[in-house]
């Protein structure tokens, strides 16, 4: 089984996958933004792409990588990963459900101005790179391929986590952490996560 967290920039997949790690035993988290990474660094200029995702060999890897994934592991995959073209999608997790891979999609969903204060928590201002996808992002996951939608403008990470769980159908191991130990898992999630673009 495969659970895919989509979302804006800022919307808390990071966080949110993270969290279901945690709570859900035998699980393991895998970004295919790091295939994208390997791609950019490893393709002449003359070659290179605005975007990773437009790369053709990213969407076959990441295809190839989660089947793989779902054959060879009885891990539950958590994959943290926005994207808002239905078409790439269709090549990765509609290829997938057809193969007959269990993918449960979900998309975090936020207005622009709660995106943009979550960016700039994490030092991202209005300019930055990840705020300006943000209208891309709202306007792409209208399309009804991005369901099941989570609108977590008002929701806390934990309430996420158990809403994904619970349209899913996976039991999560109750979180005995304190309040501190919680902040301090997710400040470190958090850091391990930055990403610098250009």
């Amino acid at each position: 089984m495969i659970i895919w967290v989509n979302g804006a920039f800022g919307s808390g997949k990071t966080q949110a996958a993270h969290e279901l790690q945690r709570r859900i035993p035998n699980s393991y988290v895998y970004d295919p933004e790091n295939a994208g990474y390997f791609i950019r660094d490893n393709v002449p200029r003359d070659a290179k792409r605005d975007d990773f995702q437009h790369y053709p060999m990213w969407r076959e890897f990441n295809y190839s990588m989660f089947k793989y994934l779902d054959q060879e592991s009885d891990q539950l995959i958590i994959a943290p990963m926005t994207i808002t073209n239905a078409e790439y999608f269709d090549q990765i997790v509609g290829n997938l459900r057809r193969d007959g891979v269990v993918v449960h999609h979900f998309t975090l969903c936020a207005s622009k101005e709660v995106l943009l204060r979550r960016l700039r928590s994490r030092g991202e201002g209005p300019n930055s790179w990840a705020a300006q996808q943000i209208d891309r992002c709202i306007s792409g996951f209208s399309n009804e391929v991005f369901q099941h939608h989570i609108d977590t403008d008002h929701l806390s990470i934990d309430e996420v986590v158990e809403s994904i769980a619970a349209w899913a159908n996976v039991k999560l191991l109750p979180d005995h952490r304190s309040s501190a130990k919680k902040k301090l898992d997710r400040m470190k999630t958090k850091f391990a996560h930055i990403r610098f673009f250009g």
